[in-house]
């Protein structure tokens, strides 16, 4: 497979508000290591290769273990999260299927148990910015590097 095209190429503008919105999300309270699970999940679902490969190394980074990145595709099964992690992931799972789960009440309740109304805003917002990087990376077949 190779890229379509690049879309910092071909919509400069477009591009660049995106990065604005990305800018947006790195002020928020939320933990970084957690952001970074939040991405490799939603990417995961979503099948982005590009993103699944930045975000585990970024994961990895910032002291994330290799079991843990492991396990995410199962972490309802794998016993390594906490109860806040398994709430956000829970959360991430159902706003990157919106379509299919509409966001249930259970599972925002889930969250609000944990974070308070503006630290949901910003997991919501991650969530969002991270869905919308997987669709420009997917649909483009932006393709990740192969590590040498």
């Amino acid at each position: 497979m190779k890229n379509r095209f690049l879309m910092n190429k071909v919509n400069p503008e477009a591009y660049e508000a995106m990065l604005g919105l990305e800018k947006s999300t790195e002020g928020s309270s939320i933990p970084k290591p957690l952001r970074e699970l939040i991405k490799i999940r939603a990417s995961q679902i979503n099948a982005c290769a590009f993103c699944i490969n930045m975000h585990t190394k970024d994961a990895r980074e910032l002291g994330e273990t290799e079991q843990r990145i492991y396990a995410l595709n199962a972490w309802r099964e794998a016993p390594f999260f906490t109860p806040e992690e398994r709430a956000v992931l829970a959360l991430t799972e159902s706003v990157t299927l919106v379509a299919d789960t509409h966001v249930p009440d259970d599972v925002y309740e889930e969250v609000r148990a944990f974070f308070d109304e503006k630290q949901t805003a910003e997991i919501i917002m991650q969530i969002v910015v991270i869905n919308a990087w997987n669709r420009i990376a997917v649909s483009t077949r932006l393709m990740p590097k192969q590590d040498s």
